[in-house]
C-alpha cells in the first residue's frame, strides 16, 4: 500500500432528492445497502481507482456528474454508502471557498483558525503568517470581518492557507476560477512548485488548458460512473467526442 496515495474500491454514495424522501430507521440498518429507494439517487457508483504518490489527476465531466463528490469523499468530508476510500497521508483540500472560515471573525483570526483546523501549530502559523498574507495580497484587510470580503478575496485567503500545508495530497476544485487572472496564474505557479516537490494532485476543472498544464492522467465521470481512466489527452478527447465541447 506504500506505493498508493489514494485507493477507492467500488466507491459509491447516494443522496436524497428532497427532504420528504426520508429513510426510515429500518432503512438505515437494512442489510441491503445497495438497493436504491424512492427519492434517492446514486451521485457516485462503483468507482475504483489507484493513485500513485506524485501523480497529477484531472477530473472531468459535466456539472452534477460526481466530480466534487469524489473529492469530498477523498477528503473525508463525505462518508460512502458502499465501497471504500483509503488515503495514505494527509490531505490539503481547496474544495469550497468558505470551507472552515467563519463569517464574523476577522481575516487574521480566520487564518489562525483554518490553519489550526488543518493541523498547523500556533508557532507554525506565526512563522508562516506573513507569507500567507503576502501571497493573498490582503494585508490591508487583516481586521476586516471575513463576511465583508469579495469572493475573489476569499479565494486568495483559502489558497494561501492551504498551499502552506505540508500534506502530501492536494485537492483543488473549480474555486480558483473565481479569482482574477493574475492571481490565478500565481496560484498555478505555486501548484507547479508543489508538484515538483512530489505532491499528489486531484484537480477538478472545466478548463482544458489548465488540465493539460498540470495533469498527466484523467478521470472522466458521467452520471456518477467512471467512464474512462487514462492519459489526460485521451480523457479530454473522449469527453469532447461525447459532448462536443471543443
Amino acid at each position: 500500500m506504500a506505493d498508493v496515495a489514494i485507493r477507492t474500491d467500488g466507491l459509491g454514495i447516494r443522496f436524497r432528492r428532497n427532504r420528504r424522501a426520508r429513510r426510515s430507521f429500518k432503512d438505515l440498518f437494512s442489510a441491503s445497502r445497495r438497493k436504491i429507494r424512492p427519492g434517492e439517487f446514486w451521485a457516485l457508483r462503483e468507482v475504483s481507482i489507484d493513485v500513485r504518490p506524485g501523480e497529477a489527476i484531472g477530473v472531468v465531466g459535466r456539472n452534477g456528474q460526481g466530480k466534487s463528490t469524489l473529492l469530498k469523499l477523498v477528503a473525508g468530508v463525505l462518508i460512502p454508502d458502499e465501497g471504500s476510500v483509503t488515503v495514505t497521508g494527509g490531505v490539503a483540500p481547496l474544495i469550497e471557498i468558505t470551507g472552515g472560515f467563519v463569517d464574523d471573525l476577522t481575516v487574521r483570526d480566520n487564518v489562525y483558525l483554518t490553519a489550526g483546523l488543518h493541523g498547523m501549530t500556533r508557532s507554525q502559523i506565526d512563522a508562516r503568517f506573513d507569507g500567507i498574507i503576502d501571497f493573498a495580497e490582503i494585508g490591508d484587510f487583516l481586521e476586516t470581518p471575513y463576511k465583508h470580503l469579495s469572493s475573489g478575496m476569499k479565494v486568495r485567503i483559502a489558497f494561501a492557507v492551504i498551499s502552506q500545508l505540508e500534506e502530501p495530497i492536494m485537492l483543488v476544485d473549480e474555486v480558483l476560477a473565481v479569482g482574477d487572472k493574475a492571481f490565478r496564474e500565481k496560484c498555478y505557479r505555486r501548484i507547479e512548485e508543489l508538484l515538483a516537490g512530489g505532491r499528489t494532485l486531484f484537480f477538478v476543472s472545466h478548463n482544458e488548458r489548465d488540465l493539460r498544464r498540470f495533469c498527466t492522467r484523467g478521470l472522466y465521470l458521467d452520471k456518477g460512473a467512471l467512464v474512462l481512466d487514462a492519459g489526460i489527452d485521451d480523457v479530454l478527447d473522449r469527453y469532447n467526442a461525447d459532448y462536443g465541447t471543443r
